[in-house]
């Protein structure tokens, strides 16, 4: 596989950061994502925020381009802000990378700085698909 840092990962990710407005005061591109799938390809991915609650987040984006060219590995995914921050997935974005291919639970490196990786499994510990005995 192709080796990628986490620092040029993040780089990639602040390439397609584009804060727009979009019509009905709605917006695009505040968040952007870069995710690193296990083939060594690299997929790239912004938010779209509407008021009704049909928009999503940049790492659904960045899966979706990953998911239309045939592959559903994560080997490591990062957002970043239009301000530079490095964002943790939201809980829906967690619950989506391992419902893709459950294997992402434990290959997915999440990366939360330069320095700071987890996998999946810390920030998801009790997947949607976990069956609990009464």
């Amino acid at each position: 596989m192709i080796e990628v840092t986490n620092l040029e990962l993040i780089e990639k990710a602040k390439t397609v950061l584009q804060p727009r407005k979009l019509s009905n005061d709605n917006s695009a591109g505040t968040v952007a994502c870069a995710l690193l799938s296990s083939n060594g390809n690299l997929y790239l991915g912004v938010c779209i925020d509407v008021s009704s609650g049909i928009g999503f987040c940049a790492e659904h984006s960045a899966i979706a381009a990953m998911i239309t060219a045939g592959e559903t590995k994560i080997a490591k995914i990062v957002a970043v802000s239009s301000d530079g921050k490095i964002l943790p997935p939201c809980g829906r974005c967690r619950e989506f990378m391992f419902e893709i291919d459950t294997v992402n639970l434990t290959l997915t490196d999440v990366v939360l700085g330069e320095e700071n990786v987890v996998k999946l499994r810390e920030l998801l510990p009790h997947p949607y698909t976990e069956v609990w005995d009464t």
